[in-house]
Parts: structure tokens; sequence; C-alpha cells
């Protein structure tokens, strides 16, 4: 692989949210008196955007219900973080840096709004490591559709198969491989191998650092 740039996704990926996420979830759909969703269905939504998540989940409401269960999720979110604050994954600062001394791009193509993708990343002072940042509200189409990588490619001005999609959940490895990109599928985020691989993933790594024996 003579790869350029490594898009990578957020939850999951580069930041353990999963607690974060679930908690306010379930702290939601107890304000708004729903049906209260284990930890698990929580999380194997995470990485779509909240109104798809809540539209899959709750598939009865409309989409005034839904918006109203967003709008109080991101309450929840908003209150919570900061008893709760995200962590970095392990490795993550040791691989930013080397594949920036390689001259390697990177991106960031999450389901998350840009308002609190900027502000986690401005928190951990990695905002000028990535040459494009692409949140939610920057396509017209999100996860697992191909638009956040063709965008990055050609913000980039490089090729699909100068490219490596990493994420944690079957979305990102559709998203990277529907684009004709390579992609890299990760453990220790919200998924597991068998899934990773059955979403096409060229090959799947059990931490950071170990993303560095592939490229």
């Amino acid at each position: 692989m003579d790869i350029q740039a490594v898009i990578f996704d957020f939850d999951g990926t580069l930041a353990d949210t999963r607690k974060l996420i679930v908690t306010a979830k379930q702290e939601m759909m107890k304000e708004l008196g729903l049906k209260v969703l284990d930890e698990k269905t929580c999380a194997s939504s995470i990485g779509l955007t909240a109104y798809d998540a809540f539209s899959r989940d709750y598939p009865e409401l409309s989409s005034e219900e839904v918006e109203v269960l967003v709008k109080t999720y991101r309450a929840k979110f908003e209150e919570l973080k900061t008893s709760m604050p995200p962590d970095l994954f392990p490795g993550v600062d040791k691989v930013f840096s080397e594949l920036k001394k390689r001259g390697i791009a990177l991106a960031i193509a999450t389901s998350r709004n840009r308002k609190s993708l900027l502000e986690f990343v401005g928190n951990w002072g990695m905002t000028d490591d990535f040459s494009v940042i692409l949140c939610a509200e920057d396509t017209d189409k999100v996860k697992p559709e191909p638009e956040p990588v063709l965008k990055t490619l050609e913000a980039l001005s490089i090729a699909h198969d100068q490219a490596l999609v990493v994420g944690d959940m079957p979305v990102d490895i559709l998203m990277g491989k529907r684009a004709g990109a390579f992609a890299c599928g990760v453990t220790y985020g919200n998924s597991n191998r068998e899934e990773l691989l059955a979403s096409g993933a060229d090959f799947v790594i059990d931490s950071m650092e170990e993303l560095l024996r592939y490229i």
C-alpha cells in the first residue's frame, strides 16, 4: 500500500467516548419516558448520526419526535462530558507523530457534529494535526455512504488507493471500501473482529500502535 493519507473515525477509534454516549442516551430515554435500551444496544449505533441512531431505535416515532430525542440527548451529553470526559486511546499520540514524520496526511471523518468534535480535538491540542476534518453537517450523505471519504480525497488531491480509512464500526469500513480506499478495523472500540472483517476490512488491529506495521 502506498498510503498518502489516513482518514480516522473519532468515537471508538481515536477517543473512548462509549461510556459518555451510552449514559447520555439512557438519561435522555429516562427523561422522555421511553423504553431505556441496554448498554450494548445504545453502543451499537455509535458511528451513526444521533438522528439516524434514534430513528433506528424508535421506528414508531415521527421525524419531529426524533428531533426532540436528538436535542435532549445533546443536552445530556453536554451536562455529562465534564464529569466523564473521554480519553484518547493508548498510542494515538505516538502514531500521529510517526505518520506526520512520514509525510502522511491525517484526516477525520465522523458522524459527530462539528461543534462537539472541534471542542474535543481542541482541548487535546490536536486541531493542527489534521489536514481535513469532516463532520456530520459537512456532507449530504454520511456513513456508510462514501461521500465523506471522497470529499476528503478531493481536498487532499490524492487517489482512492492512496488512502486508508480506520474505524471501529462496520459503517466506517463500508464507507472506506465504497470510496475505493483501503480500510482498517480496530477491535478496541464498539464492534468486533468478525463484524469488521465481514464488512470488508482489509485488516484489523487490536491497538492503535499496530497500525504502523501496515503503513
